[in-house]
């Protein structure tokens, strides 16, 4: 079975523009999930993704085996810990907070999650995640006690996601962070997705389907919904 990742590149290959719509346990109930998936069956999302800053993984087994059950999407760890891996997941995005100098962040918890990932299946994809100033403090800051790179200096922000490449991630995630009150901006995807060879993921911040569209023309191969979908799962429809 062709993987994941190599899906994402051949997507990218084509200019084939891929959805992840964000599912942040903390946010949503187990009774919820029959209807939020009704809804995710209609939108035109290409993955999801599971996870939060600060869920402590309870019930996570359980809510990704219902998603499973109801949606024939891939489903990967967006985790903040190790506590939030799941082996019925498909795979998770193993990701280095390149952005922080936090060492937790930079291979403690990554060093940690080993043990646990080596009795899943789950289907590892390296991930350089970039937190972005987006105008006030958000959960990933406070929880990984980093500051974001500032978002007039794309210069600097293209430095940190080619280093990321050149360390071996396959992926590069800018994030403006859960309910950002500003989205990555524009120039700073063109940027980086111009001048780096792997596939780019954009989150936070994007409340509308123009912002998705903008993000989507500046380069990124991949766009991330969380906040503007919990607070209207309509959000696709209108």
């Amino acid at each position: 079975m062709e993987s994941i990742y190599s899906q994402i590149l051949a997507a990218k290959a084509l200019n084939k523009k891929l959805l992840a719509i964000l599912i942040d346990p903390d946010k949503v109930s187990m009774e919820e999930i029959s209807n939020l998936c009704q809804k995710i069956n209609t939108t035109p999302a290409t993955h999801i993704f599971v996870g939060g800053s600060s869920f402590a993984g309870d019930y996570l087994d359980e809510l990704i085996a219902k998603l499973k059950s109801e949606i024939e999407l891939p489903i990967l760890l967006f985790p903040g810990n190790p506590s939030q891996i799941s082996a019925n997941a498909d795979g998770i995005l193993f990701l280095t907070l390149l952005s922080g100098r936090n060492p937790d962040y930079l291979i403690e918890h990554q060093v940690n999650a080993v043990p646990i990932l080596k009795k899943t299946n789950l289907e590892i994809i390296s991930t350089g995640y970039i937190l972005i100033e987006s105008g006030h403090e958000t959960a990933v800051e406070r929880v990984s006690k980093t500051n974001p790179l500032p978002r007039n200096n794309a210069d600097y922000v293209l430095q940190t996601a080619q280093a990321g490449e050149y360390i071996g991630n396959k992926l590069i995630y800018l994030e403006a962070g859960s309910g950002a009150k500003l989205a990555v901006p524009t120039e700073m995807i063109t940027l980086v997705s111009h001048n780096i060879q792997i596939p780019v993921i954009v989150g936070g911040g994007i409340r509308t389907k123009k912002e998705i569209e903008n993000a989507f023309q500046a380069g990124a191969d991949m766009v991330v919904i969380g906040t503007a979908f919990e607070n209207d799962t309509n959000f696709f429809r209108t």
